[in-house]
């Protein structure tokens, strides 16, 4: 009958479209897969005649604009697994960047901010002082006007581009014995995830994030090579979120200081340095350091217990280069929130975000300001009973997704500075 055929025709479309769907949920690091995309991925064959270099034939201006090609995407304005961008249309002045992944979004960079009044005291914080300055000319990303090399290090800021720290060709891999190496062993997939498989005899898998690592130089500045392999760390799956639920947990095992000293040795003690923070695999947790973070939870409330005490607002190294107990940590759910013990440390990640946040030098929270949380709510601009010096010329929607959409009830009605997670001042 005519009804049936047009039935069936309807039936066979929609599961046509489940198909197409499914296809496109997979984990958006499907183009990576751990190693080497396709080629015409980030390569045009006959050359675009771009200025960055025709030997490359790269599809953007440059290095970085051909990763942003991808991962970042007009009229995006929620959190998208791929994407560590939001556009500059989707950010109007007193919207923040769109992006939740643990390194943080990039468009804070063009975040700038003035406050004050001269009874308080004038403010600026300028958006590249909020993280790693990519340079990308097609979506209006220059170099740190204020730095010309990497802080702690030699690396040229006008150089510096998303492969200075992420290998596009995915070369680094993990072999079963735990090495890393370049070559031999043929990557089978990603290994940055708690559903990632394991390493084989006869299969590698890629490194954290792709990051270069032993000898590692980018096509693009023949610098100093890396001397340190990519930490041992492991992501979940579900990653670039809120974390108003619950928080996302990396599980960092070991490494991630000793890998941010290639660009910043002198940070890490490195020669003619010292730390301006003890960080690093060697630098332990102190039995009251630990015990400090087990039992904070804001200021004035140290009623935590170690086996809830765990905040990605503070995350730390666990210690180990163990994949199994990573993955077994690693989660966003909610339930994986042990804290740390002797056998932790404290790594720069544990107070920067790896791209770039809403506050000075990627941190995590704001370092420069009094009150976190002030008369139980965020302070903002569009606050006018808060302080200048407090709200610092952002809006409390701002302030808000630097917190990755905590609440403000998740603090104490006057939450001081998350330095108190381990040091528990206040």
């Amino acid at each position: 009958m005519p009804w049936v055929a047009g039935v069936r025709r309807i039936v066979h479309r929609f599961a046509f479209f489940l198909l197409f769907a499914a296809a496109f949920a997979k984990p958006t690091w499907a183009f990576h897969s751990g190693g080497v995309g396709e080629c015409t991925g980030c390569h045009s064959m006959h050359g675009t005649g771009n200025d960055n270099s025709v030997s490359m034939s790269l599809t953007g201006s440059d290095p970085g604009s051909t990763c942003l090609k991808c991962h970042q995407l007009s009229g995006e304005k929620r959190p998208v697994a791929s994407l560590i961008a939001t556009s500059d249309e989707d950010m109007p002045s007193g919207f923040p960047p769109a992006q939740l992944t643990p390194g943080g979004d990039f468009g804070w960079l063009k975040k700038s901010y003035r406050w004050g009044e001269s009874s308080e005291g004038d403010g600026n914080s300028p958006g590249e002082r909020h993280g790693h300055n990519i340079v990308s000319i097609d979506y209006r990303f220059l170099p740190d006007a204020g730095r010309p090399m990497a802080p702690g290090g030699s690396f040229p800021a006008a150089r510096f581009s998303c492969i200075s720290c992420h290998d596009p060709h995915g070369r680094y891999r993990r072999f079963a014995d735990g090495s890393i190496g370049t070559g031999g062993t043929p990557i089978q997939a990603s290994g940055s995830y708690n559903t990632s498989p394991d390493p084989t005899g006869n299969r590698a898998v890629g490194v954290y994030r792709l990051l270069g690592g032993k000898g590692y130089v980018t096509s693009f500045y023949d610098g100093a090579p890396f001397t340190a392999d990519p930490p041992a760390a492991v992501s979940p799956e579900e990653y670039n979120r809120p974390e108003d639920g619950s928080d996302t947990r990396v599980a960092y095992g070991k490494g991630m200081s000793e890998w941010c000293a290639n660009c910043h040795p002198t940070l890490l003690g490195g020669s003619g340095g010292k730390k301006t923070h003890p960080a690093g695999s060697n630098v332990k947790f102190t039995a009251v350091v630990a015990a400090n973070y087990n039992a904070y939870v804001a200021s004035g409330n140290l009623t935590g217990n170690s086996a809830t005490s765990y905040s990605s607002m503070v995350p730390f190294e666990m210690g180990t280069a163990d994949y199994a107990q990573l993955k077994g940590t690693a989660g966003s759910s909610g339930g994986r929130t042990p804290g740390p013990n002797t056998s932790s440390n404290v790594m720069c990640l544990s107070c920067h975000r790896a791209h770039a946040s809403g506050w000075d030098h990627a941190m995590r929270w704001n370092t420069k300001s009094g009150f976190l949380v002030f008369k139980g709510g965020y302070p903002g601009v569009d606050d006018m009973t808060v302080p200048s010096r407090l709200s610092q010329g952002r809006t409390r929607l701002e302030t808000l997704k630097t917190f990755y959409d905590r609440p403000a009830s998740a603090y104490a009605t006057y939450q001081r500075s998350l330095c108190n997670k381990c040091h528990a001042l206040d």
